[in-house]
C-alpha cells in the first residue's frame, strides 16, 4: 500500500498526501489573494503577472485595487475569506507592507484567519520575522538553475526549510513545471523529502500576456488538452505525483484547475454576497443584469428614479452605480422595457468583481444598438 495515496481532483489535478490548509480554502473560493507588490528582483521569465502589475509597485486584494486597509478588509468580507494568500512580484520585498496585512487580517478575522505568503527570497530573518507577526505558512519559489541537491548554490534555501520548523510555521515549495527540467526537478523532491518539508507544490507552467513571447523564444507551445498550460508540463506532473512516492504531500494544480475551480468557486461566493438581488445568476460565477447607461445627465438620482419608473420596477429593485454612471436592473423586467427608454438599455453578464469586468452584453434597444454600432466603427 502507498504510504501516501493518491487523489485525483477535477481538471487532471491531483495529490498524494494531504493538502495544505491554504490550498483546501482555495480550492473551496475560501482564499482572497493579496497583491502586496508587483517588483520582484528575480524577474524569471516564465512570470504570469499582467502587464499592469508586472514590476510595479501596486497592492490589490483580488480584482480590487488597494488604496487604504478599508479595501483590503471589504474585499475579503465580500467573498466570506477563511484565509488570504500573499503574493507579488516578491512580498518579503516589502517586508513592512506584509507584516501590516498579517496583522491586520489576524487582529480584523481572528488567530484562525489562514494567511500564507510566496516568496522567492530565502531569508530567514525576514521570515521568522512574519511567523511572529503570525504568518502560518510560507512557500518558496525555488529558481529553476538551483534544482538539485540544494548544496552551495541552494545551500540558503536549503537553510530557511530546515529552519523554520523552530518557529512554528509551516513551510513548503512551490514550483512550475518545466517540462524539460524533469531530472533536475526530481533531484529536488528527494532533496525536499530528505529535509522534511511540509509539502510540495507543482502548478502547471502556463502561458500569459507577460510571458508568451519569453516562452515561444525558448521553444514552449500551448498543450492542446489543457487551455494555456504548455505542453509537457501536465505529463511530467502526472508522472511525478503517480510515480515517485514520496514521503512527503505532493499536489499538481493544473491550469484549468485555478480557473475552473478555484476562481468559480470565489465568484460564486462573490455573487452570493455582493450581487443585487434581482439579479440573474449563473452557474459559472457570473451575473447577469439590466444595465441602462446615462448620456450627460447631471442629477444621476433623479434620472435613475426616472428610469426605473419607466421600466415599472419598485425602488428596492434598481441600483444606481455613480462611477460608472448606470442604472441596474432585473434583465427580466429590462428585457420588457427597453423600448419605452431614449437611453441605451444593454443586458450584462458580468464578473461580481470589484472591477465588474465584462462577459457579453446584448443591446436591448435602438439605442443602444446604435452605441454598440458606434463603438466598432458602424454607421
Amino acid at each position: 500500500m502507498d504510504p501516501l495515496p493518491l487523489h485525483p481532483l477535477p481538471m487532471a489535478s491531483s495529490h498524494r498526501g494531504p493538502l495544505s490548509e491554504a490550498c483546501d480554502q482555495c480550492a473551496q473560493g475560501r482564499k482572497m489573494v493579496l497583491f502586496v507588490t508587483g517588483v520582484c528582483r528575480f524577474r524569471c521569465f516564465y512570470c504570469p503577472v499582467s502587464p499592469n502589475r508586472n514590476q510595479k509597485d501596486v497592492v490589490y486584494a483580488n480584482e480590487r485595487r488597494v488604496v487604504g486597509d478599508d479595501d483590503v478588509l471589504a474585499e475579503a468580507r465580500s467573498i466570506g475569506a477563511a484565509g488570504t494568500g500573499i503574493t507579488g512580484g516578491d512580498p518579503l520585498g516589502v517586508v513592512d507592507r506584509v507584516e501590516h496585512y498579517v496583522r491586520l487580517l489576524k487582529g480584523e478575522f481572528g488567530s484562525g484567519h489562514n494567511i500564507h505568503l510566496y516568496t522567492h527570497e530565502p531569508n530567514a530573518s525576514k521570515l521568522r520575522r512574519l511567523a511572529g507577526a503570525g504568518l502560518d505558512e510560507f512557500r518558496l519559489h525555488i529558481p529553476h538553475y538551483l534544482w538539485g541537491p540544494l548544496g552551495a548554490s541552494g545551500g540558503a534555501y536549503r537553510t530557511v526549510l530546515e529552519e523554520a520548523p523552530a518557529w512554528g510555521i509551516r513551510r513548503g515549495v512551490e514550483i512550475p513545471v518545466l517540462p524539460e527540467k524533469e531530472a533536475e526537478l526530481v533531484r529536488l523532491l528527494r532533496t525536499l523529502e530528505a529535509i522534511g518539508v511540509d509539502f510540495v507544490n507543482l502548478n502547471e507552467l502556463e502561458f500569459s500576456e507577460t510571458n508568451d513571447a519569453a516562452l515561444r523564444d525558448r521553444g514552449y507551445r500551448t498543450d492542446p488538452r489543457n487551455g494555456w498550460g504548455v505542453r509537457g508540463s501536465r505529463a511530467v506532473a502526472e508522472r511525478l505525483v503517480r510515480d515517485l512516492r514520496l514521503s512527503v504531500p505532493v499536489h499538481y494544480c493544473s491550469s484549468r484547475f485555478k480557473d475552473g475551480v478555484q476562481l468559480r468557486q470565489r465568484l460564486l461566493r462573490q455573487a452570493e454576497r455582493t450581487a443585487p438581488p434581482f439579479a440573474e445568476r449563473t452557474d459559472d460565477g457570473t451575473v447577469v443584469l439590466g444595465v441602462v447607461e446615462a448620456s450627460g445627465e447631471r442629477d444621476l438620482p433623479r434620472w435613475a428614479k426616472g428610469v426605473a419608473t419607466a421600466v415599472r420596477v419598485g425602488p428596492d429593485d434598481y441600483r444606481l452605480d455613480v462611477a460608472r454612471r448606470r442604472v441596474v436592473l432585473p434583465p427580466r423586467a429590462l428585457r420588457r422595457g427597453a423600448a419605452r427608454l431614449r437611453w441605451p438599455a444593454f443586458e450584462v453578464e458580468e464578473y461580481p468583481t470589484s472591477d465588474a469586468l465584462e462577459v457579453e452584453r446584448a443591446p436591448l434597444n435602438g439605442a443602444a444598438r446604435a452605441r454598440a454600432l458606434a463603438a466598432v466603427g458602424g454607421t
